[in-house]
């Protein structure tokens, strides 16, 4: 019988996930069509004020588990530092800590959500490859009070964002001073993007505007991994390599630029005098930096242990009957010798910088207030601090 591992209770039968999907699919488990309707949300795009820390208190969700639940995608770095803050903060806040990773698979995805739901969890996180599946479960996860937060795309109590475009821009700028310098201004470039995802579409659209004012600059593959990982990175760019053998950069995410990477030096086409820059600052892609030779140059941080750590604060703060913050920013920092140490420290212990509002602040901005008095009010729209009415 297969098996799959969780955190806290270690291995269990993978059927038990059959046989709850199968009682969704047959109407015997809470699940959209059986489940009572409330609040679409706020569903037109609104600009959220700053977030006002000391806003009034309201009601304490009842009849829900001190539980704090994470639902993750796969265990690419960047998700494994988002289920090191939950749990660091989950510790810190007396919260029950529980993790399911999914490995990719949406209905399974899916049938987490609804099982951690059916058993009353007072907070959820939760990552998706395919936003639209998930959503459905995660508005009834809201209408039952509890705290729902989302990396991206909506619905939740609190969503998570990066200035998409200025993220994209950043890594753009870093690549063009490098072909500028070490190429003599001409590159063949490889976009490894996301634009299966709407919501993050825009920092491949910078990355393109930024390199179009470049004539020596050729886009010779332009094309979307699946899922994101090393694995369809490394994949991916062993099929680019059969009909462009020479690359001089690769942008696009750290795990499938990782595993670009990979591919370049199993073919024997890696040179230091390279340029292949990630998004979301992972341990490894960190590593290769601080190398000095690697073609690996530059990493735009997204520190997910830092927000991964205020959003369990602010899920506990919820259950409180505190204000929290409707919608969040995590701020895109450019990796480089000067900062690197100050960031790995950083992402080991990201209490010391929620405790540290200077150190919090180039991380985080936070906008809006809701609690639960007012959790018909959740973000159920594309939110971008990037984007005005």
């Amino acid at each position: 019988m297969p098996l799959r591992q969780d955190m806290n209770n270690g291995w269990f039968p993978a059927t038990r996930l059959m046989v709850l999907a199968a009682f969704i699919a047959a109407g015997n488990f809470p699940g959209p069509a059986n489940a009572q309707e409330g609040s679409q949300g706020i569903t037109e795009r609104t600009v959220f004020p700053t977030f006002d820390p000391v806003a009034p208190s309201c009601s304490k969700p009842s009849g829900l588990t001190n539980v704090l639940a994470y639902v993750q995608e796969n265990e690419r770095e960047f998700l494994q530092g988002v289920n090191n803050g939950l749990a660091m903060a989950a510790k810190d806040r007396g919260l029950q800590y529980r993790r399911s990773v999914v490995e990719n698979n949406v209905a399974e995805a899916v049938a987490e959500i609804q099982s951690f739901r059916a058993a009353k969890v007072g907070a959820l996180i939760a990552t998706s490859s395919d936003p639209t599946a998930v959503s459905g479960s995660l508005r009834q996860t809201i209408w039952s009070g509890a705290f729902v937060g989302t990396i991206v795309p909506p619905p939740a109590t609190l969503l998570l964002n990066a200035p998409q475009y200025a993220t994209g821009e950043a890594l753009a700028e870093a690549a063009i001073t490098h072909i500028n310098a070490k190429l003599g201004g001409k590159a063949n470039v490889v976009l490894l993007t996301q634009d299966t995802m709407e919501f993050l579409t825009p920092r491949f659209e910078a990355m393109r505007d930024a390199l179009a004012a470049l004539p020596g600059v050729t886009i010779v593959a332009d094309i979307a991994p699946s899922p994101v990982t090393k694995e369809s990175g490394f994949a991916t760019m062993n099929t680019i390599l059969l009909a462009n053998p020479n690359i001089d950069v690769v942008l696009g995410g750290d795990a499938v630029v990782l595993g670009a990477l990979k591919a370049l030096r199993a073919a024997g086409k890696d040179r230091p005098d390279q340029f292949l820059g990630g998004i979301d600052g992972e341990p490894e892609a960190v590593s290769e930096i601080k190398k000095g030779d690697s073609p690996f140059k530059a990493s735009i941080s997204l520190s997910s242990p830092v927000f991964g750590y205020a959003m369990g604060q602010f899920a506990a703060d919820w259950l409180d009957g505190k204000s929290i913050p409707q919608a969040m920013d995590i701020l895109p920092i450019a990796l480089q010798e000067n900062n690197i140490v100050q960031y790995e420290a950083d992402w080991g212990n990201p209490a010391a910088v929620f405790a540290d509002p200077d150190q919090r602040e180039k991380y985080l901005k936070m906008y809006g207030n809701t609690c639960f008095d007012t959790r018909d009010r959740y973000v159920n729209f594309p939110w971008s601090s990037e984007i005005r009415k």
